[in-house]
């Protein structure tokens, strides 16, 4: 049976619209609609109960060197309050998921994970963890917020009296004496916070966000905005463009990958398996949407898949994301839509991009 979140039954008085989704009840879209909770990110503000992810703590002496071992980014010498995307592989360069770590110092790393891979991914890192760190799983114990759009950050220092300046850094602030951890993250392809709090504190933190967001035009919003959001963005999904069967390098993550740190997990792999696939961008010109599983065409040749797609709601026209072979000639690209030829071409990624 799927799980709730602390915040489900806030939710449902605020007009959710469940949907099962990584194991939990998650809104999918609030009153307003998808388009509306889109439009409110990219020109406002957002708020996402986000609190079906899972967390985790590396901690002990040497947790730096296990996050170094497990993690395909680099992370001795991190500062203290940065955080780092990355991705986490198998011994075959496979990927595992990609997570978010969060340094508190040396001897403490704070991980998130796809809900879908929690379980997987602690017990590959407790497989595999070799420097007598300690792993703790604080998934049920964690419930998480994100506040994103322009109008974020005003939004969020109206909560606490201390919030990140910089992106991809975090910090520990209170709301009325409730502690949280506030990180200058997101999945939208704009500025924005994700929010930290015990089960317990992220009530009244949601609550007051729900009280002052009409003076910032914020829009509750749900997972039907933020897939077409980090669709605009070109932010991968595990499950969609990245699985086991992926190589790390065949994503154009490379700045994540650091092959020339010393050895991580599926390093030696991914240095001698040339990428077998790419992911690219494509613009439709046709009307048509194209979306998981569509065949992609280069000339009268099949040359891979589309992983996400639909509507730009900030463009106006189809886009998608595709898995193709690698190292060949595109040319007279479409996609087969439901046995239907629509004609693509080759965009560059995101295709939406904020100047902040």
């Amino acid at each position: 049976m799927a799980k709730k979140t602390s915040l489900y039954d806030r939710l449902g008085d605020l007009g959710a619209k469940f949907t099962e989704f990584c194991g939990f009840y998650m809104p999918v879209q609030f009153e307003r609609g998808i388009l509306a909770e889109h439009k409110a990110v990219r020109t406002k503000a957002g708020i996402f109960d986000v609190s079906h992810m899972g967390e985790f703590v590396l901690e002990g002496e040497n947790a730096e060197r296990d996050a170094e071992k497990l993690f395909t980014n680099g992370f001795l010498g991190m500062p203290d309050g940065r955080a780092r995307y990355t991705l986490m592989c198998d011994f075959e360069g496979g990927v595992i998921d990609d997570l978010l770590v969060y340094r508190a110092d040396r001897n403490k790393f704070y991980i998130v994970v796809n809900a879908s891979n929690i379980e997987k991914d602690r017990e590959w890192m407790l497989k595999n963890m070799t420097f007598e760190s300690r792993l703790r799983d604080i998934s049920d114990e964690i419930s998480m917020i994100a506040v994103q759009g322009p109008n974020a950050e005003a939004l969020v220092k109206r909560l606490f009296s201390l919030v990140p300046a910089r992106f991809y850094t975090f910090l520990f602030s209170e709301f009325k004496g409730l502690k949280a951890a506030v990180s200058r993250t997101g999945y939208t392809g704009e500025d924005g916070f994700e929010i930290y709090a015990e089960n317990s504190a992220i009530g009244p933190i949601f609550d007051e966000c729900i009280r002052i967001k009409d003076e910032y035009g914020a829009e509750l919003c749900g997972l039907g905005a933020r897939d077409t959001l980090r669709l605009e963005s070109a932010m991968p999904l595990y499950g969609h463009e990245m699985s086991g069967e992926t190589l790390a390098t065949e994503l154009r993550l490379d700045s994540f990958i650091k092959l020339g740190k010393e050895a991580f997990i599926g390093r030696d792999a991914l240095l001698s398996k040339p990428p077998k696939y790419a992911r690219i961008g494509l613009k439709l010109l046709g009307r048509g949407i194209a979306r998981e599983a569509c065949p992609v065409f280069s000339g009268d040749t099949e040359i891979g898949v589309v992983t996400s797609g639909s509507l730009s709601p900030s463009l106006g026209y189809a886009v998608a994301m595709a898995r193709v072979k690698s190292g060949i000639e595109l040319f007279d690209l479409s996609v087969s839509v439901r046995g239907k030829s629509i004609e693509a071409e080759l965009t560059e990624m995101p295709f939406y991009k904020r100047n902040y």
